[in-house]
């Protein structure tokens, strides 16, 4: 499935879920959101990636999306496009350690290149030194999220915290990634 700017018709939707919706429950699953979804590769999304996002948008914990659920997860995902193309500078498809950086960069995240290139080695799959859309958004979303829960840490905002190790695993363990 491609997705496109600006946002399309209800009726466009409903079609497109519907064709998604392979066992016409009303509700797609991790599975079958996968199947529809490209990253631009012919390759199938990252299924992390997937239930990543069904996760975020699943506001019933029923591991599987209504159709308003697909809209905003629709939405998102467009825009988590645009803003894959806009930094994939060469236009190949993927984003290197580079365009990464840059990326987190405009995101406001002021990491080392060391620590940008554990990122990239963290979240690509085939070992090519470069992440794919898909990867792309389960990168992003789990520095955000580590980020916040960093941040509930961090009262003072000077990027240090103390914690204890049961906290630790608390912080970790309570995260959706």
């Amino acid at each position: 499935m491609a997705f496109q700017s600006p946002m399309p018709s209800r009726e466009f939707l409903w079609d497109i879920f519907r064709r998604v919706d392979k066992d016409r429950s009303g509700y797609i699953s991790a599975d079958e959101l996968q199947q529809a979804l490209s990253n631009g590769t012919w390759n199938p999304f990252n299924p992390e990636t997937v239930r990543l996002m069904i996760g975020m948008f699943d506001k019933h914990n029923r591991g599987a999306i209504t159709f308003d659920d697909f809209g905003a997860l629709w939405k998102y995902v467009s825009d988590w496009q645009n803003c894959f193309r806009s930094f994939d500078r060469d236009n190949s498809g993927n984003i290197d350690k580079d365009e990464l950086k840059n990326a987190l960069s405009a995101f406001g995240y002021r990491l080392s290149d060391d620590v940008v290139s554990t990122m990239v080695q963290k979240f690509d799959r085939f070992g090519r030194g470069t992440i794919l859309f898909d990867d792309f958004i389960q990168a992003c979303v789990t520095l955000y999220m580590l980020t916040s829960s960093f941040r509930q840490y961090d009262t003072d905002q000077d990027g240090v915290i103390t914690i204890h190790y049961e906290q630790f695993l608390k912080m970790v363990f309570g995260l959706k990634v």
